[in-house]
């Protein structure tokens, strides 16, 4: 979920308030333990932390929206800046009005992918080098749209693509080309009458050979499985009353385990294969309006992006407790 424009910020204040008081109470069983933030940033520069990529030594790959960088975290906390997204001179970006960055995916042989929102024809999908460089455009997608979460299939060769305005998951080839609507329904859409709050489709993660999404504005944690010939099966919800949920990740050795941000409530929440669910993480642990989640052997590392709290942007690591079996 992107930062809103300044003149919303007291709307989008009240819903998140609204919906963290609504969520239902959950048992205190900890599945995640010892948080710590690895590295804090700066919100006069834009730097909310949206959305979050894992390499195998532990560094951290983020998107930062409204710097319109891509950064990489090592695992002592220092940033370097692999790219920056071109500055769109006239922006028209749905929800926020600025040209935004948001969702990331890496391949195995390090090259990054970004989803850019501008309003322009420069929204789509943007290739950034390994070692950082020069972000090239290799798929333009709808300028009214708003594409948010981002996986790629290696095995395919495609990415997906999350658009949170028009209710969509996009499928687009690993280099690049033509868009295709490869799922979209009444689970995928946006549901709030605010335009500043119209978040659907929101965060996506390719897991077992399935499309999983969550829907901000409905709550919900989605499975759409990838049928032999790349379509999509029927849409399944698998999770319902997560309140303002972004992003998430699976917990490695549980199956269909995740750990979901919740935003507006400054939450992660452990979410298992039946449905139910349990704060593991909280604002009192570091977290400030979280959006996503990342899971790499025992740690999980959590981007707070601060959009509505607008304290202390930061990523957060934290031990996984493995012997849960979900």
């Amino acid at each position: 979920m992107p930062r809103v424009p300044r003149s919303a910020g007291i709307t989008a204040a009240a819903l998140a308030l609204a919906l963290f008081a609504s969520a239902p109470a959950v048992g205190d069983a900890p599945v995640v333990s010892d948080p710590s933030v690895l590295a804090h940033f700066d919100l006069a520069k834009g730097e909310s932390p949206e959305n979050i990529a894992l390499a195998s030594d532990g560094s951290a790959y983020l998107t930062l929206s409204s710097a319109r960088q891509v950064v990489r975290i090592d695992r002592t906390g220092r940033k370097r800046v692999l790219a920056t997204l071109p500055a769109v001179a006239d922006p028209h970006t749905p929800i926020v009005g600025a040209a935004v960055v948001l969702g990331i995916a890496r391949a195995r042989n390090g090259t990054l992918f970004v989803n850019y929102a501008t309003g322009t024809g420069a929204t789509g999908i943007w290739r950034v080098p390994a070692r950082g460089g020069t972000a090239r455009q290799i798929a333009q997608l709808p300028a009214d749209g708003f594409p948010n979460g981002l996986a790629l299939d290696e095995r395919r060769g495609v990415l997906y693509a999350a658009d949170s305005v028009r209710g969509v998951v996009w499928r687009v080839p690993r280099t690049g080309g033509r868009p295709t609507a490869w799922a979209a329904g009444a689970a995928l859409e946006a549901r709030n009458p605010r335009p500043a709050a119209r978040v659907g489709v929101n965060g996506l993660r390719f897991h077992r050979g399935a499309v999983w999404v969550s829907n901000t504005n409905a709550g919900t944690l989605l499975r759409i499985r990838v049928r032999n010939n790349g379509s999509a099966a029927a849409i399944e919800t698998r999770a319902t009353k997560l309140y303002a949920i972004d992003d998430f990740a699976f917990v490695e050795r549980h199956r269909d385990t995740a750990l979901a941000a919740l935003t507006g409530g400054s939450e992660v929440v452990l979410v298992r294969p039946d449905g139910t669910r349990q704060v593991v993480l909280a604002r009192k642990d570091g977290l400030s309006n979280p959006t996503a989640v990342a899971v790499r052997g025992r740690t999980a590392y959590v981007p707070s992006a601060a959009y509505f709290t607008q304290q202390d942007p930061n990523l957060l690591v934290a031990r996984v407790d493995q012997r849960d079996r979900g």
